[in-house]
């Protein structure tokens, strides 16, 4: 590890001039300027106290930082095919996430799986066809068509249905992963 990179990147990423770090740790401006070159290493006990300055712990400062992936395509992509429907999981290992996305379609007749009562919320996005989505208080269901919204609460089971001849799919986006 880069020690003096991880420093000056810290000491960066708070807004610190060297001078402010320095007042911090009570070291001088040109020792830490060397740090960061890696001119000179610091003994265990100057490194901590910099890292406190930085806002950080030892622990954390030695874990490397990894770039998160943010940006994710086809390839990426894990599709589930059933007999009436197919899952898309456009966002791999959605579920350890806060939501998950998923493009669901489904086939001239065909309905998604219940979702049971839970704590969350899901938000629907029609890409394609018609969709009725059925709920505990709406048997019947409410009609949702290409290009519409629904977003709905989780406190009671709900599912979708294609009454339609064509298949219908749906960007669906709940919190806390249901799928």
């Amino acid at each position: 590890m880069d020690i003096g990179k991880r420093i000056k990147q810290l000491r960066l990423r708070n807004n610190l001039t060297l001078e402010e770090l320095a007042s911090r740790t009570e070291l001088t401006k040109g020792f830490l300027s060397q740090l960061e070159r890696n001119l000179t290493s610091p003994s265990i006990q100057t490194l901590e106290d910099v890292v406190e300055a930085l806002g950080t712990t030892m622990s954390k400062f030695f874990t490397e930082d990894t770039d998160e992936k943010i940006v994710f395509g086809s390839k990426d992509e894990f599709t589930d095919e059933q007999d009436n429907e197919i899952i898309h999981w456009i966002v791999p290992n959605a579920q350890k996430n806060l939501m998950e996305p998923v493009i669901l379609e489904l086939n001239p007749g065909a309905e998604s799986m219940n979702i049971d009562p839970h704590e969350g919320e899901e938000l629907g996005y029609v890409l394609s066809g018609r969709l009725f989505l059925i709920r505990e208080r709406d048997r019947k269901g409410t009609m949702i068509k290409k290009g519409e919204t629904f977003y709905i609460r989780g406190s009671e089971s709900h599912h979708l249905e294609n009454r339609s001849d064509k298949t219908a799919s749906v960007l669906w986006i709940s919190t806390p992963p249901a799928f």
